[in-house]
């Protein structure tokens, strides 16, 4: 039986600043998922949030970037930001970049992973739902599931993973994707997802058979609306067991709270957090930057579940270990390495305070005539 898993999230607007979904804005898209699984439009869903984003995960025989289910998604959010307009919370709407809806959501703001796959006798998905931090952050993770043998054992022992996977990344900026074989061309792949602002995983193969294991929401709000209105907030799914990669391999790669961009007014880097549900909030100079996981089985397009994989004791050391890394990285204040990189502080408000003081630089000599540039592919290197 083939089913789609579609995860579509959206800030649709929170209470206290961005810090947490209104439970009123929950039981407005509940109602639309609702009405939608009555007329058979999709088959499942289930409603969760992290920190100020909505998440609507969805199951349905349609196929991915199906406009009927879409508009359901869309109409959610559109429920809930009323909603939360008529309560006042912050920033309603925020990620609804159109008044209409207009056959699919790509581009309109909400961030889509969908997958389409046939039915396992046993089929359990992994949910990964990130606020305060772009597409990017998922890139390091997914290296470490489905290439790093220190990491997933499966790789070494298992004779169903050992040909390795597939990854198809995508240049946000020129509209590109390319797909890369690991193990073989492993170090080709890091040199492009080492810079994850710009080269994203957007979905893992794996290259035995083709069968899709992971794919990410790759929509980089800055570059469609081409200004800050706040950061993107990426989900991820990650199909697991059965000759792909076991749950416990999947959640190792989030032992570490690696450094990621985003977190307060998405111009600082931090560490990601994964916490539980129930600590989904985002507090300390709005983050640190947050992850939830949840598992689920799909069984005949129904989801059996979830379980809450990060409220666990196992990670509250990684998570005493991402407080460490946040007081450190805070003490730079609006210093780099702590405030992201000139080309990506292009689209906060900081050009709107340089532009405010050009008038007053004077011309002293010629000789920082070089601009450092971001790299193209029509760059040399040596």
């Amino acid at each position: 039986m083939k089913t789609t898993l579609s995860v579509i999230k959206a800030d649709i607007g929170s209470l206290a600043g961005h810090h947490v979904v209104h439970p009123d804005t929950i039981a407005a898209a509940n109602k639309i998922l609702a009405e939608a699984k009555r007329n058979n439009i999709i088959s499942d869903y289930y409603i969760t949030y992290v920190g100020d984003d909505l998440q609507l995960i969805m199951t349905h025989n349609r196929g991915e970037l199906d406009t009927r289910v879409h508009e359901t998604a869309w109409n959610a959010f559109k429920e809930a930001a009323k909603i939360a307009k008529d309560l006042g919370l912050y920033a309603a709407g925020q990620d609804l970049l159109s008044d209409s809806f207009s056959g699919n959501l790509r581009g309109m703001g909400p961030g889509i992973a969908e997958i389409e796959f046939e039915e396992r006798p046993a089929e359990p998905v992994v949910i990964f739902m990130a606020d305060k931090t772009e597409p990017g952050a998922y890139n390091l993770p997914l290296y470490k599931i489905f290439a790093d043998p220190f990491n997933t054992a499966g790789l070494v022992i298992d004779p169903t993973m050992h040909e390795g996977y597939k990854f198809e990344v995508l240049d946000v900026y020129e509209g590109e994707s390319i797909m890369l074989n690991t193990p073989e061309e492993s170090y080709d792949l890091l040199a492009l997802i080492g810079t994850p602002s710009r080269y994203i995983v957007r979905r893992v193969y794996r290259k035995a058979d083709n069968l899709q294991a992971s794919v990410v929401s790759v929509e980089r709000l800055n570059l469609i609306a081409g200004k800050y209105v706040g950061k993107d907030d990426p989900v991820m799914v990650v199909r697991a067991q059965h000759g792909l990669p076991a749950l416990g391999e999947i959640l190792e790669a989030f032992t570490v709270p690696y450094l990621v961009p985003g977190w307060m007014r998405g111009s600082h880097y931090g560490p990601l957090m994964p916490v539980s549900q129930k600590d989904a909030r985002a507090t300390r100079f709005d983050g640190p930057p947050r992850l939830i996981s949840l598992g689920f089985n799909i069984k005949n397009g129904k989801l059996v579940g979830p379980t809450d994989l990060f409220d666990d004791p196992a990670f509250d050391e990684v998570r005493r270990t991402a407080v460490i890394i946040a007081d450190y990285i805070r003490k730079h204040g609006p210093f780099m390495p702590h405030r992201l990189e000139p080309q990506e502080m292009e689209y906060t408000t900081l050009p709107l305070v340089i532009e405010k003081l050009k008038n007053r630089f004077k011309k002293e000599t010629d000789m920082y005539k070089t601009k450092p540039s971001v790299y193209s592919h029509e760059s040399s290197h040596e």
